[in-house]
């Protein structure tokens, strides 16, 4: 028996990356900072995340940097081969199933407002 699942709340590091295909496809790129509840340290943990479909167009439209989401998917690793030396390099990945938005809307109007006076649209 083999499981591959990943399930992880927290809190969205910047705006969703959109990307758009002439397939009709949508993929979303996200990052999720998590805090360690055994850990001490006030430095969360980062987790890069990848969007397709539905729960893709879902994240363009209603996740914002500070968004409080939940999200279940599998761990995958990307693969590519660096252009300047060659060596082969890999990143691990979760690939989203599911995606909660776990915030209420004044707190994604709250992330907006600090946004928005730190002058980061």
């Amino acid at each position: 028996m083999s499981l591959n699942v990943v399930t992880l709340v927290g809190r969205v590091g910047g705006d969703p990356d959109v990307k758009y295909f002439e397939s009709g496809a949508v993929k979303c790129s996200l990052t999720l900072a998590v805090k360690r509840l055994s850990r001490n340290s006030d430095e969360p943990d980062w987790f890069n995340l990848e969007l397709w479909g539905k729960p893709a167009e879902t994240a363009a439209n209603y996740v914002r940097k500070g968004s409080l989401i939940g999200i279940s998917g599998a761990l995958k690793f990307d693969h590519w081969q660096d252009r300047n030396t060659g060596a082969n390099r890999s990143r691990p990945i979760i690939r989203v199933d599911r995606l909660d938005l776990l915030g209420s809307k004044r707190d994604n109007d709250a992330a907006s407002e600090m946004a928005y006076a730190n002058d980061e649209f």
